[in-house]
């Protein structure tokens, strides 16, 4: 079973950015969401948004079928303390519209996931290769850190 965790934005890329209100449901946003937790990944929603206004993005998101593992928090169970730590939460993906870059859509999010993409930048371009290993060749692609500090 897989135990990894996505941290997912809502505005501008569950929903069209439409903030403070609710934005149109992004094409397959909830079917990806659906199937990513079907295999086991924990989704945890991460967002600007507080209070009713969090309310409201937590219950539009349950009537269309998903329902958090956390919200704004890395575990369900935590309880923030603003004097005592970070509001940054540990998670394996984070899935947001502002990425460098920007959304790349639902589609390519699950093929990027699923395939295990990883990303390198070589003289400024950015290339996109598979961690899943080929048969045809066993020898990995080094990334930009890996050639950078010679390892």
């Amino acid at each position: 079973m897989n135990n990894k965790i996505i941290a997912v934005d809502f505005d501008g890329t569950i929903v069209d950015d439409a903030y403070p209100k609710i934005g149109k449901p992004k094409l397959y946003a909830f079917d990806t969401l659906k199937r990513l937790e079907s295999q086991g990944y924990r989704l945890i929603l991460w967002t600007y948004r507080y209070g009713k206004r969090l309310d409201e993005a937590v219950e539009f998101c349950k009537e269309n079928g998903i329902e958090f593992y956390a919200v704004n928090s890395s575990y369900a169970e935590e309880e923030f303390n603003p004097n005592e730590q970070s509001r940054k939460i540990h998670a394996d993906y984070f899935i947001d519209d502002r990425n460098l870059g920007g959304f790349p859509g639902w589609g390519e999010i699950y093929e990027i996931i699923n395939k295990k993409i990883e990303f390198t930048i070589e003289n400024g371009i950015v290339y996109a290769t598979s961690r899943r290993k080929s048969s045809s060749s066993n020898k990995q692609k080094k990334s930009f850190l890996q050639k950078l500090f010679g390892r």
